[in-house]
């Protein structure tokens, strides 16, 4: 039987989340938010990602406060405006697909905040073109032409704590399935985490102790507040010589299982633009298999997989429990259905679609559509 189209279930102190398969939509980011708020775009790109045969869709990283924003044009969950918006476009979303559990990113980006559009370059914004003050464990400017970051006092980490417990309590309300914590590829949380971008002298910075504590409050803050499924997305590296690296994300992980952490997302760098990745196909698989053996949390592998039989290779060595792909699925967002017929494995999809597939690949829905008959 293949293990990419086996069930798997996600602890948590509320009892579980069962999945129908391994394969993950990660979360992308679409800057088509308004003032925070989702549009039409989202409700198009959730309905067609719910409909993807993905056991588990995950919404984009959503700012807990306005300045944590990668962009002007990200989601927010900052109020019960931007939480009202998310509901009613995410309620329109799950009625036009089969039932798919939904994971929601959030997230703070610290320094990388304020940016443009990465088609417009990305650059961190002025505040006559609708930017604003970053923020940061320190001083230190992502690129050593922008404006450096304000570091944040510890009255400010509080309110930032405060922001991602208030976040995951109206994600709760929403009616998300799971949330993840963003710690990767250079946001606020992995900010902390590097001694690249964070030289501060008080006991949230120097040591990895100290590096660790911030994003240790946030996770143990969130978890107080949220009894569903918790997990938290990992650069288990920054690919900088100095930097983060997979022995101190060992050590995080470690940590966060401790803490009831109930699955743990690995990727890689974001931190700095002195990086230098080797990227292969499934590039980061063997840091997701490290770190798979220092928890017990589920693992999730991601990074450069696009094939069926890698996803499901994977799988059998054991590097991990789940398999996420990003946009792989925004060129393909039936990848799910064409794995499942590779696999001999089944979806869930509407049955408006179900006259679609190949004769040779009428198995994908073959339980379903005998049901019908």
């Amino acid at each position: 039987m293949s293990l990419l189209f086996s069930p798997l279930t996600l602890p948590s102190p509320r009892g579980g989340l069962t999945l129908p398969n391994r394969i993950v939509v990660a979360p992308m980011c679409q800057y088509a938010a308004l003032d925070g708020c989702a549009t039409d775009w989202h409700l198009a790109h959730w309905s067609n990602l719910l409909n993807s045969g993905a056991g588990l869709f995950t919404i984009e990283a959503t700012a807990v406060l306005p300045e944590g924003r990668i962009s002007p044009n990200c989601l927010g969950l900052w109020d019960e405006r931007t939480a009202s918006s998310m509901t009613e476009h995410l309620q329109r979303a799950r009625a036009l697909a089969p039932q798919t559990a939904v994971c929601l990113q959030l997230a703070h980006a610290g320094r990388k905040a304020s940016s443009a559009l990465p088609w417009q370059g990305a650059q961190l914004l002025s505040p006559e073109q609708g930017g604003w003050q970053t923020v940061g464990p320190s001083a230190l400017a992502y690129l050593p032409t922008e404006t450096a970051p304000a570091e944040l006092s510890l009255a400010q980490l509080a309110n930032v704590r405060e922001a991602f417990v208030s976040a995951a309590v109206r994600a709760d309300r929403l009616g998300v399935d799971a949330i993840e914590l963003h710690s990767a590829h250079g946001y606020l949380l992995h900010q902390f985490l590097s001694p690249l971008a964070n030289q501060r002298g008080d006991q949230y910075g120097g040591r990895l102790e100290n590096r660790i504590r911030f994003p240790l409050e946030v996770f143990a803050a969130v978890r107080q507040a949220y009894d569903g499924v918790l997990g938290l997305r990992l650069s288990a590296t920054d690919w900088v010589e100095g930097g983060w690296d997979l022995t101190q994300s060992t050590e995080l992980v470690s940590r966060l299982d401790d803490l009831g952490c109930d699955f743990v997302h690995v990727s890689s760098g974001g931190l700095s633009p002195l990086q230098k990745i080797a990227l292969r196909p499934g590039y980061q698989v063997p840091f997701a298999s490290e770190i798979r053996q220092a928890c017990s949390m589920v693992t999730t592998a991601v990074g450069l997989i696009t094939e069926a039989e890698q996803a499901e290779d994977i799988l059998q060595e054991g590097s991990a429990d789940l398999i996420a792909l990003a946009r792989v699925f925004l060129y393909q967002p039936r990848w799910g259905w064409q794995a499942a017929a590779k696999l001999g494995g089944t979806v869930q999809a509407n049955p408006r679609y179900w006259r679609c597939l190949p004769r040779e690949a009428q198995s994908v829905f073959a339980a379903a559509i005998l049901a019908q008959r």
